[in-house]
């Protein structure tokens, strides 16, 4: 079900300039992808770095598209008399990709539901996810799906919202100056969510200090008798706090967070905790066994507070969450070894956080950490993978598997910090798969790690082609 376009809707949206008109009265949606687009839905044509939506207009129009938004800079190239002749409407608009965020920012106003958006430089997919289960047990929630958070992303997630919609939650990507100030202002959040702030991004950013500024450009965008929701342990929240001039509510695991967690402990499906609201508590029981997700968890149960849901229903809907595949998802071998896979993504905080959790779940069996580069770290890159080698050695790690241009750089600080050059190697992906195929033992725990194009994920598909059965379907303690 959706709300329908007409000529008048998307004119009044993109301020764009009416060349070729139509007989057709309303349109069902808006689309980009001419392999998928409809006969009754609006056709933007994004010019991108690998395609340009204008080559596939013909053969969209010979689908029976009845509306297309075109860059006004390419009309001299585009058939606009032919199109007048049958009645198909053409739309000209200076940038393209930015009438689609006009076109999604005017279905959020229209759709008129409370919008939740989450940031941060980790944990950000994953908060998303908790809190649409968190909202789905009490409202009809359209949420982000897999990535779609930045200035493509974000307006076709906006597009989606119908009528049977009660409830938003999004996800705001960036990788420079101004991206958070642009998506918050099309989806102008009721609730702002920020889970933390760390060195990601740094190629485009240049310093954390850069990376917090830019998450905080959402303050900017929250709307009139909103709340920002952050995070207490993060060295960074006060400072956010600080500067926001609407509600602000705390997460975390000091006194002063308003959404707390208390009594943390590992059970047989994965960790316990004591959710504290600040007028009532209750017993959580979450399906992972990560000790950082219960972070991930109070910022959702916040927003989840804020939306006015009962305690017992937040509670219920954080232990209907499971993890988002490539981000901590755990597999088992044949031969009875745990795979965690978190090769959605890779910077050094994230790392940092799938060591540690790594040390904690290995310390009595054999840990082994694969790890591909972190990209996008700029002239930093060699002293963040350095450090990385410098943890994983300290946090026990057994062994070492590295992959990529930093490969070297990650092993020096593994060494430095006392790992044996014995339990460090170094190859390709073929060459780390063929090697753990004959080292893995039953109850291993093997975390692979890296950034989203280092490819890092061929090795997870390589070590669990037989039998992919999620290890918390299992006991994750023992063995």
């Amino acid at each position: 079900m959706s709300i329908p376009w007409t000529i008048d809707d998307i004119l009044t949206a993109t301020a764009g300039e009416l060349v070729s008109t139509t007989d057709v009265a309303r349109f069902s949606g808006v689309g980009i992808d001419s392999r998928k687009i409809r006969g009754d839905e609006v056709f933007v044509a994004i010019s991108g770095r690998r395609h340009d939506g204008h080559s596939f207009l013909p053969g969209v129009v010979r689908q029976g598209v009845k509306c297309v938004i075109v860059r006004s800079d390419k009309l001299d190239m585009l058939p606009v008399s032919n199109w007048q002749d049958e009645a198909v409407a053409c739309v000209s608009v200076e940038d393209t990709t930015k009438a689609l965020g006009a076109l999604g920012a005017y279905q959020r106003e229209r759709a008129g539901v409370p919008v939740i958006a989450i940031t941060g430089s980790n944990g950000k997919t994953t908060t998303k996810e908790m809190a649409a289960r968190v909202l789905g047990r009490q409202f009809r929630v359209l949420a982000t799906y897999g990535n779609l958070n930045n200035e493509i992303g974000l307006p076709l997630t906006l597009l989606e919202l119908g009528p049977e919609h009660q409830a938003a939650v999004v996800e705001l990507g960036m990788n420079h100056p101004g991206e958070i100030r642009y998506l918050s202002g099309l989806c102008r959040p009721d609730i702002g969510l920020i889970t933390n702030i760390g060195p990601a991004h740094l190629e485009g950013l240049g310093s954390i200090e850069a990376v917090a500024e830019a998450k905080a450009e959402m303050l900017e965008n929250i709307r009139p008798g909103g709340t920002i929701v952050l995070n207490a342990d993060d060295g960074w929240g006060q400072w956010l706090g600080s500067r926001a001039q609407q509600r602000v509510v705390f997460f975390g695991y000091h006194g002063q967070a308003r959404v707390r967690a208390e009594n943390i402990e590992p059970d047989e499906k994965g960790l316990s905790f004591t959710l504290i609201l600040p007028d009532a508590a209750v017993q959580v029981e979450l399906q992972v066994p990560w000790g950082f997700m219960v972070q991930n968890a109070l910022a959702a149960a916040a927003a989840g507070y804020m939306m006015n849901i009962p305690v017992e229903v937040i509670g219920a809907g954080l232990a209907e969450f499971r993890p988002v595949s490539g981000r901590m998802s755990v597999y088992r071998t044949p031969a009875g070894a745990y795979i965690i896979d978190d090769t959605y993504n890779a910077n050094p905080g994230s790392m940092k956080t799938a060591i540690r959790s790594l040390g904690a779940l290995s310390d009595r069996k054999r840990g082994i950490l694969v790890a591909g580069d972190m990209l996008e770290l700029g002239d930093a890159a060699a002293s963040h993978h350095e450090d990385i080698g410098r943890l994983a050695a300290g946090a026990g790690v057994n062994h070492l598997y590295l992959s990529g241009e930093f490969a070297s750089r990650v092993a020096y600080g593994a060494r430095c910090a006392g790992m044996k050059g014995g339990d460090i190697f170094v190859g390709t992906r073929e060459d780390i798969v063929k090697d753990l195929e004959h080292q893995l033992r039953p109850g291993d725990w093997v975390l692979v790690k890296g950034s989203r194009s280092t490819g890092m994920d061929e090795i997870v598909a390589r070590l669990t082609a037989e039998a992919r059965i999620h290890a918390t379907d299992a006991t994750v303690e023992g063995d």
